[in-house]
């Protein structure tokens, strides 16, 4: 989409229009956007002819169309379909039970490419989905040249009142956690990120990997440097370590949590070793759901797999496989999460999608049936990212209009809507 396929909204038409007339505070949403550089109070909202329609007037949405309490977004980041073959055959077999990402009721799949790439990468496309726009690659939810951009769908939920929560296993300042909690003009600007986090968004979560990040004298790339653990502690964060310290953390019904567990990003699945003290994406995403769901406005959460897109461009699928198969436990969490009470399956939106694939991974043999905890044969095209459409997973109110061809700036439509209800 762009800038002239918009429509702008001032913020008299929203208030009457619509999602001001669900809890939203016109000052809130004016003092979040003024604490933001470059943010204009204007609204960019998709107007994709197909997707608008999908998401007012289509019955497959009507009938779909119930509140949301809780929006979750997963990211697989970096995966393709092929991936998920390999990770099905090595875990069930070739005929036995799918993956629990591919139970979920709706199946879709999203074009991928970038504002200036048909090879996106993951700023650029997270953006896309938490900002509803266009990026160039490298950008952060921000125009580097000047242009007006949209709060992300994290700050308008918190904006909303609801609780918010980024998981990951990359830093926490990673380019897919920070479109949603940032706006900065480069990927690198983790430091700058971080203050963000603490300073601005106040995002009530964070569980992933980047100590240094959060505490560093040495200035990034917009030329911050600081120690936002001390500020994020003074704020009313707790700050935690181990899987020993957030454990704890949830049993004392800690609200405000700054989980980082690894100087740099955390320690992949074929790495570990017996004893550590990391926790793994399952209970990072199990940590979140118990802490978020407190919060009697809901949440939103975004839980990524960081480290499938690392292990596709190292072209290594021993590396690839332990964290697709991580990612779906964390899938079976929220599922299992999710199926514990009616009213949370009725009004939770879940959403799995990779930002894009990585190195064009395909499934070439062996010319045989496998069994379960045999590996497939497999090879890359290249050791970068891809140009291909993306598979979009998802259940809940609204999902169906996910369930085609979309945009991937649609997912922001679809999140935005349900704000609405």
């Amino acid at each position: 989409m762009n800038i002239s396929d918009s429509k702008i909204i001032d913020f008299v038409s929203l208030k009457e229009g619509g999602i001001m007339n669900k809890n939203i505070k016109l000052i809130g949403i004016c003092a979040l956007l003024l604490a933001l550089p470059n943010v204009m109070a204007v609204i960019f909202v998709p107007s994709n002819a197909n997707i608008n329609n999908e998401l007012s007037e289509s019955e497959n949405y009507q009938e779909n169309h119930k509140e949301v309490k809780n929006i979750i977004l997963m990211v697989p980041d970096g995966m393709g379909l092929a991936d998920v073959t390999a990770a099905r055959i090595y875990k069930n077999g070739p005929d036995e039970a799918p993956l629990y990402l591919e139970t979920l009721e709706n199946i879709g799949y999203q074009r991928t490419y970038s504002a200036n790439s048909i090879i996106t990468d993951s700023a650029a496309a997270g953006s896309a989905w938490a900002c509803g726009e266009k990026f160039n690659n490298g950008e952060i939810c921000y125009h580097v040249d000047g242009r007006p951009y949209n709060p992300s769908i994290l700050e308008m939920a918190k904006a909303e009142g609801k609780a918010t929560g980024l998981v990951a296993t990359s830093t926490i300042t990673h380019a897919t956690p920070a479109v949603f909690g940032a706006h900065v003009k480069s990927r690198n600007c983790e430091n700058e990120i971080a203050r963000q986090y603490i300073e601005i968004t106040g995002v009530d979560l964070m569980l992933g990997g980047g100590v240094v990040k959060f505490n560093s004298t040495k200035p990034d790339t917009c030329g911050t440097s600081g120690n936002f653990i001390a500020e994020a502690e003074q704020k009313g964060y707790q700050s935690v370590y181990t899987r020993a310290g957030m454990d704890s953390a949830v049993a004392n019904g800690t609200v405000k949590l700054l989980g980082l567990f690894n100087n740099s990003s955390m320690t992949p699945e074929y790495l570990r070793i017996s004893g550590t003290t990391e926790p793994r994406l399952p209970e990072m995403t199990s940590a979140a759901l118990n802490i978020l769901e407190k919060d009697r406005d809901g949440f939103f959460l975004m839980v990524e797999g960081s480290q499938i897109d690392w292990a596709n461009h190292a072209n290594d699928l021993k590396y690839q496989m332990g964290e697709t198969l991580a990612f779906d436990e964390s899938v079976k969490v929220v599922l299992d999460w999710t199926n514990a009470s009616p009213k949370r399956k009725e009004h939770t939106l879940l959403i799995i999608v990779p930002d894009h694939e990585t190195g064009g991974f395909a499934v070439n043999g062996p010319d045989r049936l496998l069994r379960a905890g045999e590996s497939v044969t497999a090879g890359w095209t290249s050791d970068e990212h891809t140009g291909v459409d993306t598979i979009i997973w998802s259940q809940g109110p609204g999902s169906k209009a996910l369930g085609r061809a979309v945009e991937n700036t649609d997912l922001y439509g679809v999140m935005i809507k349900a704000l609405e209800q």
